[in-house]
């Protein structure tokens, strides 16, 4: 099982917006397998989760570790996950999360919860963040060595980057 792999669907899951099926075949596209099994109970079921989950990443981007271990052991309880050993390749025998999960939300949910509570395990607490750039709230997983992450993708981190230095232009020009 690829813990970090589920943490960083977990904040995809927090930052995709799922108004209707479509949109949550959308988010699964690079999991085709899914797609038939998508339906329209899943969607607000997802989307009280992601509430739910986008409180995790809060506390973690702040350093409250009591409530980012609260509120996971929270989900964890509302969520049971199964992690099941997985046998399909029988020279690889590894986990996955769950093989008994009634939907794709339970799914999502159960991969979620377990790849996010691995990863606090491992690497702590506050390896969850909120993008820096003011005009994104976007969620994210922090794997770097020196815990030095701020933004959610290159592309917020560029625009933040060209804003700072055309305001010391600006500051620049003006002195």
């Amino acid at each position: 099982m690829d813990f970090i792999r589920y943490a960083e669907r977990a904040a995809a899951l927090v930052n995709a917006d799922l108004p209707d099926e479509e949109a949550l075949t959308g988010h699964l596209a690079d999991r085709s397998w899914l797609h038939a099994s998508v339906s329209p109970a899943d969607v607000p079921a997802l989307r009280s989760f992601q509430t739910e989950l986008r409180a995790v990443f809060e506390a973690s981007d702040v350093d409250d570790v009591t409530l980012v271990v609260g509120s996971l052991n929270d989900l964890l309880a509302s969520h049971p996950v199964t992690p099941m050993i997985s046998d399909h390749d029988p020279a690889n025998l590894h986990m996955h999360v769950t093989n008994r999960a009634s939907s794709v939300a339970e799914l999502l949910i159960a991969e979620s919860l377990m790849g996010l509570a691995n990863l606090v395990c491992d690497l702590g607490a506050t390896r969850l963040g909120i993008c820096s750039e003011p005009r994104c709230d976007n969620v994210f997983v922090d794997t770097s060595p020196n815990q030095s992450r701020r933004y959610c993708s290159d592309r917020c981190s560029s625009r933040a980057n060209v804003a700072a230095f055309r305001a010391r232009q600006k500051a620049a020009a003006s002195a």
